[in-house]
């Protein structure tokens, strides 16, 4: 139950600030506290939350008595702009989050960012297509400001504010400007480290997310106009050429209406919707359709859910206010027996997001009325989150997983599983959206789309394969980019000279990909969904007392891999090591870290290093993972006396695991014992063998 506003003494605009009283900080969970300042909306993320904090995982953590802000140290005033939220920084304190943040610094540390979703940042203002009003600090706490309005923070950019008779400031704060509302609920997470606030965040939000074992794999975008011939094609040609696909995705031509959509086959180019999908599934192929949540007149279901949508349409069709159940029910329904019952595993959610900056503005208003009573800012802030659920809920259901993609995300969405994406960005900026996402629990994909030269294909699949989901989008293109990256070539069927090798070389860094799929599946169905632990986060979440590993081109993938991306016309580029000791993943050279080493980018291969101490495990590549897929690992021991390894073994595409039938296979190896393996747990099958080990010092 919400505390009452009175419990609290509030900013008066003639007589200053004035600290919270104590009493208003009540415990939610092991490490998390709540304070309500003011009175705040009813429209907010927690009030929509489907998944309960993790309990478990939350007490797992280390304990932690106190609450590292108080409601002392907080102070508040509602004015006739919105909520005004003061709270304190020390010197030398820096500040990580907002969400997903394309453009500019990870450290957020001196900025001003405003939580807006906008599919078309230009600056780094905090725009982007999934703010999350969460940051976390190098003093090891984590703040959430539970609201969908355009919450903007000041981070450490103003002095302290001055009060009377009190003082002048002595210091910087961070300031919270909540518009419209006239109050707030805060939660302060615990450390005590940076790392250990995320995952009380993330395992607040539910724990992150259960996809399915093919969801590690490989998925190719096929172009958006392309006939179920064209795409059976591509499909067969992927399997007898060798390379690594696990799913197809189907753009928007796969609609009779898109832009905005029917949910219906186009006949004219997918004659046969049941047979095409039957085809591919016996290809080994999963089956993601792209769409948006803008329902078109000719849609099936437009009639229907007409009372519930909003009273601003989105290129000729209506937007269903997705925080309303009977909304959700009819667009569930009809995706549920029309399309996921046919054989559709995955979908692509396209435009949940909003276009500020775009020359035609094309999403709804901020003024826009829905049934439920929320704005049009609101909605802005909540449809993403909410979408996800509706389609992740028909899966549920049939207690079947997925994993997909969705353009717009904001506060505790990591149970879904769906990566964010879009192809708006240079590889840069799909580097740094790695980094930052892990800092709200979330996954973004930087995925393959243009290229300006081989070398800037190959770089670009490497960046995927070492991604939360690998992704080719060839949306544009009639044929593999390795075949020719120029597209009016392409399209003309004009190929390289030399696209056999580019595509050797394609093949190979999916293969990669593939050998790390048990090391990856642990980390999301252990590291994630249990600890709370992101499985791509930046370097200074694992090292948030080292300076120097404040960058936001390297990220770590799971606990033992340090990724570097290259990038295209660079001769060279310098990567940073953390103290400790690390290997070249390729070469298994032995490199001394706390410092940084300069990396030729003539280099073949991605720069990745493995942290002395980790066992890795991986697989003889496949070009597809089936339910009967068993994965032949070699064990490579990196230094004398390793940690254990636990992989997670299971169906790979039920929630059976939630009812215990998994299984925790351990890797172990110390210099007197030497490596070991054992099993536990009750799931009746082998999906890991162990066909070697080796050894690295």
């Amino acid at each position: 139950m919400r505390l009452m506003a009175t419990t609290l003494l509030m900013w008066a605009c003639a007589a200053g600030a004035l600290a919270a009283d104590p009493a208003a900080m009540t415990a939610v969970a092991p490490g998390i506290w709540r304070v309500t300042l003011g009175t705040p909306e009813s429209a907010v993320p927690t009030s929509l939350r489907e998944f309960e904090p993790r309990g478990d995982g939350l007490s797992a953590l280390p304990a932690a008595e106190a609450a590292p802000i108080t409601a002392g140290d907080i102070r508040f005033k509602a004015t006739p702009r919105g909520s005004v939220i003061s709270l304190p920084m020390e010197k030398g304190e820096d500040i990580f989050g907002f969400g997903l943040q394309l453009t500019g610094s990870a450290k957020q540390t001196g900025m001003k960012r405003t939580i807006r979703v906008n599919s078309d940042p230009r600056m780094a203002t905090g725009d982007s297509h999934a703010p999350v009003p969460f940051y976390v600090s190098t003093r090891g706490y984590g703040v959430y400001v539970d609201t969908a309005r355009y919450a903007t923070f000041y981070a450490g950019t103003h002095e302290a504010p001055r009060h009377p008779g009190q003082p002048g400031p002595t210091g910087k704060n961070m300031l919270i400007e909540v518009p419209a509302a006239q109050g707030v609920d805060l939660y302060v997470f615990a450390g005590p480290s940076l790392q250990q606030a995320v995952q009380r965040y993330v395992l607040f939000s539910g724990g992150g997310c259960m996809p399915p074992l093919w969801g590690m794999g490989v998925l190719y975008r096929a172009k958006g106009d392309s006939t179920a011939e064209e795409v059976l094609a591509l499909a067969r040609e992927f399997r007898a050429r060798r390379i690594p696909c696990d799913a197809i995705g189907l753009e928007p031509g796969w609609h009779t209406h898109a832009y905005s959509c029917s949910y219906a086959w186009n006949k004219k180019h997918f004659p046969d919707p049941d047979g095409f999908i039957a085809a591919l599934t016996a290809l080994g192929y999963r089956v993601n359709l792209w769409e948006h949540v803008f329902v078109h007149p000719s849609a099936p279901i437009h009639e229907a859910l007409l009372p519930y949508a909003g009273d601003r349409g989105v290129w000729g069709g209506l937007v269903p206010d997705l925080t309303v159940p009977e909304a959700r029910a009819i667009f569930a329904g009809y995706h549920d027996s029309a399309l996921v019952a046919k054989g559709i595993d995955a979908f692509k959610l396209d435009e949940c997001d909003n276009s500020d900056y775009n020359g035609t503005p094309w999403s709804f208003p901020e003024h826009t009325a829905f049934p439920s009573g929320k704005d049009g800012e609101q909605m802005h802030s909540l449809i993403g989150v909410q979408y996800q659920r509706t389609l992740y809920d028909i899966f549920r259901h049939r207690n079947q997983r997925t994993m997909g993609q969705v353009r717009s995300s904001q506060a505790l969405a990591a149970p879904y599983p769906f990566a964010l994406y879009s192809d708006l960005y240079d590889h840069r900026e799909y580097v740094r959206g790695v980094v930052t996402a892990g800092f709200g629990g979330l996954l973004w994909s930087p995925e393959v789309s243009d290229a300006a030269s081989v070398e800037d294909l190959i770089r670009r699949i490497q960046t995927v394969a070492f991604s939360p989901y690998a992704c080719v989008d060839a949306w544009y293109i009639k044929n593999p980019p390795w075949k020719q990256i120029e597209t009016e070539k392409n399209n003309r069927g004009e190929f390289l000279p030399e696209w056999e090798q580019v595509e050797a070389r394609c093949r190979n860094v999916l293969e990669a990909r593939m050998r790390l799929v048990p090391y990856l599946y642990a980390a999301f169905m252990i590291g994630y969904r249990n600890e709370g632990l992101p499985p791509f986060r930046g370097l200074m979440a694992d090292y948030p007392g080292d300076p120097a590993a404040f960058v936001y081109d390297e990220y770590m993938m799971g606990d033992a891999l340090l990724v570097a991306p290259l990038f295209a016309r660079e001769a060279s580029r310098k990567i940073y090591l953390p103290k400790g000791t690390w290997f070249d993943f390729w070469t298994r050279e032995k490199i001394a870290g706390g410092q940084s080493i300069e990396v030729p980018a003539s280099r073949e291969t991605i720069p990745v290093y493995v942290k002395e101490g980790c066992i890795l495990p991986l697989a003889e590549p496949a070009d597809h993972i089936t339910p009967e897929t068993i994965f032949k690992i070699t064990a490579v021991a990196f230094g004398k006396n390793c940690a254990p390894r636990v992989l997670f073994e299971d169906d790979g595409e039920t929630f059976d695991a939630e009812k215990g039938r998994f299984n925790r296979v351990t890797l172990q190896y110390t210099a007197e014992n030497g490596p070991k393996m054992e099993r536990q747990g009750d799931f009746p099958a082998v999906r890991y063998e162990i066909s070697g080990w080796e050894h690295v010092e």
